[in-house]
């Protein structure tokens, strides 16, 4: 038995990440909607893309459902949002709708040195 049957080929390998890409661009972010304390959005992300996920960002039932995420794993999925979004709730009979709050009064860290490293590294 050869260990190079689970390996993906180089082929593969592009093939998934030229799906990656394209399921990405079909990610829709809702419009922002708020209350008195956050405002919320929701993400929809592609089934496809869904099925891609690592199986340990989906909660240890065996449901389907995603666990909440940080900030790190929801970005690493392809989701691309401004700061201060907290992935705060999931909706089991949509696994693929991810609800996002943040503070209403929420404001952006500004750090000038760090724009101004950027600026130099380009």
């Amino acid at each position: 038995m050869s260990t190079n049957a689970s390996q993906p080929t180089a082929a593969q390998q592009k093939e998934l990440a030229r799906k990656l890409e394209e399921y990405i661009e079909k990610i829709h972010y809702s419009d922002r909607y708020s209350d008195d304390s956050y405002e919320y959005r929701h993400v929809i992300l592609p089934k496809q893309l869904l099925k891609m996920i690592p199986k340990d960002y989906f909660q240890p039932d065996d449901t389907g459902v995603l666990r909440l995420l940080k900030e790190s794993e929801w970005r690493g999925i392809g989701i691309t949002q401004s700061l201060g979004w907290e992935h705060y709730e999931v909706h089991a009979p949509e696994p693929h709708v991810l609800l996002f709050r943040r503070a209403k009064n929420f404001v952006a860290p500004s750090n000038p040195q760090a724009r101004f490293k950027d600026v130099r590294r380009k």
